[in-house]
């Protein structure tokens, strides 16, 4: 049997890496450890399952089941929705630090991902690594009311073309805490590619790679009220973009975000591209080492 709340309750919840996890719920707790478990035991603390992909097929969807990954659990996916969170309203919180996080490691195949394809999924305190060159989106968000917290994704072998790929299905999507340690190399097209989806918010974040695109782009179908704000980018591409957007996505990028572009080149304005946006100072932008930053020389509001 799954391990449930503590026996007498917690009166006031119980707060987990800032995330208030335990507070009233009716769901079951499912542990994972790829070291010690098995996906034949009962999924508790000393007999957890062996498998995330596993674990979430045991959880009933909008009961608010959450699982409990342990330190140093390691994952491989090898195919396309090798990992499917295909169970609504499930909460996944790793356990562990730095590269003792658990990890999953995309491999094998390009089109190898973890799909989210159900909605309501909340997923915490993970290192998400590329394992072959090309991947073409190893996490992969088709569903409403995606969180992302306190998580890392990391090129290994080569560069991920895009690693985390959001399509118009994905509403209300929350990316916070997000760190993107990309390859130096050129291969990369983009982080976080957005595909539509309404109401997306991208926060507290520290991005790094080289990217013939962007960044953080938007392609294709416009996003309605989409929010970026608050955190670090940088482009080792001569493209030297941070952020772009469909000319009729709407929404605000900034306050607080730092760029650092490729070269010394007329590259400000260009670095932040969103027709129908606002833009929030402060928005500093940096084109060469031993310089100090520029805000953004956008066009500017006029009281007018």
């Amino acid at each position: 049997m799954p391990i449930s709340n503590f026996p007498n309750g917690f009166a006031h919840g119980v707060s987990l890496r800032g995330m208030p996890v335990f507070n009233v719920y009716g769901g079951n707790i499912f542990w994972v450890d790829s070291g010690a478990g098995s996906d034949g035991h009962a999924g508790t603390h000393v007999r957890p399952f062996s498998t995330l992909d596993y674990a979430v097929g045991r959880c009933t969807a909008n009961n608010g089941d959450i699982i409990m990954v342990k330190a140093g659990h390691t994952e491989t996916v090898t195919a396309a929705a090798g990992l499917d969170l295909d169970v609504a309203g499930i909460t996944i919180m790793g356990l562990g630090n730095g590269s003792n996080r658990p990890t999953v490691n995309f491999t094998t195949a390009v089109g190898a991902d973890m799909d989210v394809s159900a909605a309501n999924i909340t997923i915490s305190n993970f290192l998400f690594t590329g394992g072959i060159d090309a991947l073409t989106g190893p996490i992969d968000v088709n569903a409403a009311d995606f969180k992302m917290i306190d998580c890392e994704t990391r090129d290994v072998t080569g560069q991920a073309t895009d690693f985390i790929v959001a399509d118009a299905n994905a509403d209300r999507m929350l990316i916070d805490g997000w760190t993107h340690r990309g390859a130096a190399a050129a291969g990369a097209e983009s982080a976080l590619q957005l595909v539509g989806g309404d109401n997306t918010i991208v926060r507290n974040f520290d991005i790094y790679g080289n990217f013939g695109t962007a960044a953080i782009e938007n392609v294709t179908t416009a996003a309605v009220q989409l929010k970026v704000h608050t955190g670090f980018a940088e482009s080792a591409n001569a493209a030297d973009v941070i952020f772009t957007a469909v000319a009729t996505t709407t929404g605000f990028v900034g306050p607080d975000i730092n760029a650092r572009l490729n070269d010394n080149a007329a590259n400000i304005t260009e670095a932040f591209v969103g027709a129908d946006m606002q833009f929030m100072q402060p928005i500093n932008i940096v084109n060469l080492d031993g310089e100090s930053s520029m805000q953004t020389n956008i066009t500017a509001s006029t009281d007018a």
